[in-house]
C-alpha cells in the first residue's frame, strides 16, 4: 500500500475490487472523451482487473486501485506494455475528477517506474480532445512526442497524442500505437 497523501491510498488490485472498479468504469460519464471505451458488463472489468493483477505480478508494478478515505475512486498507475515502456493510465469515478488525484497517483505511478524499470519510457497515449488527461501528463513531465490519426478508434476524426518522458524510438513508438 501506497499512500500519496494523508486521504489516499494506492493498492495493487485485488479479485474483491472488481464491483468498485466496475462501478467506475461501466459509468458513461467516466467515457465522454471516450464512448466506446465504457465496459458494458462485469465481464469486461473482470478481464480487465486480471491483466492489472497479471501485471503486478510480472512486474511487481502496476496500476493500483485509489482509494480516497476508504472508498474506492479511481485506479491509475504504470504498466509495462509489449516489454517496451511504461504505460501511464488513470480514471477516476466523475465525483473524484477535478480535484488533482490524477495528478497525485500519476506523479507516484512515474517515479515508481523509473525506480523500477528506469530503461523504459513512460508513456501516456490519449485523445488529442481529452484535455484534462493531457494536462496530467504534462504535470508530470511528459511531453508530445507523436500525434496522428487513432486507428481503430469508432471516430474517423480522433487524434492520438503520444506522450513520453523522453525521446521515443522507432521500435517504442511503434509499440505505443499498437
Amino acid at each position: 500500500m501506497t499512500s500519496p497523501s494523508p486521504r489516499l491510498t494506492l493498492d495493487a488490485p485485488v479479485p474483491g475490487d472488481l464491483e468498485d472498479l466496475h462501478r467506475i468504469y461501466s459509468d458513461p460519464r467516466t467515457w465522454t472523451h471516450l464512448p466506446s471505451g465504457r465496459f458494458a458488463g462485469p465481464a469486461t472489468t473482470r478481464a480487465a482487473l486480471a491483466r492489472w493483477i497479471e501485471d503486478w505480478e510480472r512486474e511487481c508494478l502496476g496500476a493500483w486501485v485509489v482509494r480516497e478515505d476508504g472508498t474506492v475512486v479511481g485506479h491509475g498507475g504504470c504498466a509495462v506494455r509489449g516489454g517496451a515502456f511504461w504505460n501511464l493510465g488513470y480514471r477516476f469515478a466523475p465525483e473524484a475528477q477535478g480535484r488533482g488525484l490524477a495528478t497525485q497517483v500519476a506523479r507516484a505511478a512515474v517515479d515508481a517506474a523509473q525506480e523500477r524499470r528506469p530503461e523504459l519510457p513512460v508513456v501516456a497515449y490519449l485523445l488529442e480532445h481529452n484535455a484534462a488527461s493531457a494536462a496530467v501528463a504534462r504535470k508530470v513531465g511528459l511531453t508530445l512526442r507523436h500525434r496522428a490519426p487513432d486507428a481503430g478508434n469508432p471516430d474517423p476524426t480522433a487524434i492520438r497524442l503520444v506522450m513520453a518522458d523522453r525521446e521515443l524510438s522507432e521500435q517504442e513508438l511503434a509499440a505505443t500505437l499498437r
